[in-house]
């Protein structure tokens, strides 16, 4: 070994530890190296010789301290996304190594927005996935379907791995693996009492004075239903209830007087249950499906048993 590079993996292998990466990871995130101890049960000075035993083998500062607790330099925001990717690796690892001495047994970490999780879509992923493989089990991270992009934050850190939604983020699509499944329609709906239930013809003109349960201002699904009125010199709706939750819609819906929007899946998994009328109306716009992961992070042989399952019943969801 005695080129430069095996020379540094050689110093790296005998110096660098994974603790010191961990816990200079922990440092940055509650930019204060008293909770940083608090939280890792072990004493600030720990804390300190951790973090000096990293700048003395980086050979620069890595934080700045003040009186506001510390932040990282460049060399430390270096430092911690590496790290948190060979921290992630080595976790990986050991998640396949579980895998294959334990029987098949395994975690998964999905996020999903609610409409999947409330409309039934993950329940039969879920289902196709431990049908399967019943030593499987499935986290489930609630995100939203909002075109902000909030829900990107735990799979780039690596909270989740494998995030179900609508689309992706320009900002950050050379990072991603994007499978793009299928095309969803979105059905305006009342419930089977609603008044525009019990007609034979309803226009998107009927719609402009009624009580309408929408998502916030930053939602996907209200950006196309905006569109349709606009298209059609209508005025746009204000949403008389705003809310994410699919449950509460649903509820309120089964009051008889409210209209909303809701994707194809979700409209079929709920309408003998609560009761729920699709109006003959046809929105020019449909929300994608698509599976997202990072692009550098190998999948778990669970990971791709989920995958399986997701293509599975998104796919043949599409085709029925």
């Amino acid at each position: 070994m005695s080129t430069r590079d095996d020379a540094l993996r050689m110093r790296l292998g005998r110096s660098l530890k994974l603790r010191d990466l961990h816990t200079l990871t922990v440092v940055a995130e509650l930019g204060s190296m008293a909770k940083a101890a608090a939280f890792l049960s072990i004493t600030q000075p720990a804390v300190s010789q951790a973090i000096a035993d990293l700048e003395r083998f980086a050979g620069i500062r890595l934080l700045d301290r003040g009186p506001r607790g510390v932040v990282l330099t460049v060399a430390g925001e270096a430092m911690v996304a590496r790290g948190r990717q060979a921290l992630d690796t080595l976790d990986l690892g050991m998640r396949d190594i579980a895998f294959l001495t334990d029987g098949g047994r395994g975690i998964v970490r999905v996020g999903a927005d609610m409409a999947f999780i409330a409309g039934g879509l993950m329940a039969d992923i879920i289902a196709d996935l431990r049908g399967r493989y019943p030593g499987i089990s499935v986290h489930v991270f609630e995100t939203s379907m909002r075109v902000s992009g909030t829900e990107y934050r735990e799979l780039m850190e690596r909270g989740i791995d494998v995030l179900l939604g609508r689309r992706s983020r320009e900002d950050i699509d050379s990072e991603l693996l994007i499978e793009h499944l299928m095309e969803e329609e979105l059905k305006v709906v009342v419930s089977s009492t609603h008044p525009l239930a019990m007609r034979d013809g309803v226009d998107w003109t009927d719609l402009t004075g009624e009580s309408w349960i929408l998502a916030a201002t930053d939602s996907i699904a209200r950006t196309i239903l905006e569109d349709e009125f606009r298209q059609r010199g209508l005025t746009v709706p204000d949403a008389a209830i705003a809310t994410y939750s699919m449950q509460l819609r649903l509820q309120l819906l089964g009051t008889g007087g409210y209209v909303t929007v809701m994707t194809e899946y979700s409209y079929r998994h709920g309408a003998d249950r609560w009761g729920l009328h699709a109006l003959p109306l046809e929105c020019s716009q449909r929300l994608p499906v698509v599976i997202q992961r990072l692009r550098h992070r190998l999948p778990t042989p669970v990971v791709e048993r989920f995958l399986r399952s997701a293509r599975t019943v998104i796919l043949g969801s599409s085709r029925g």
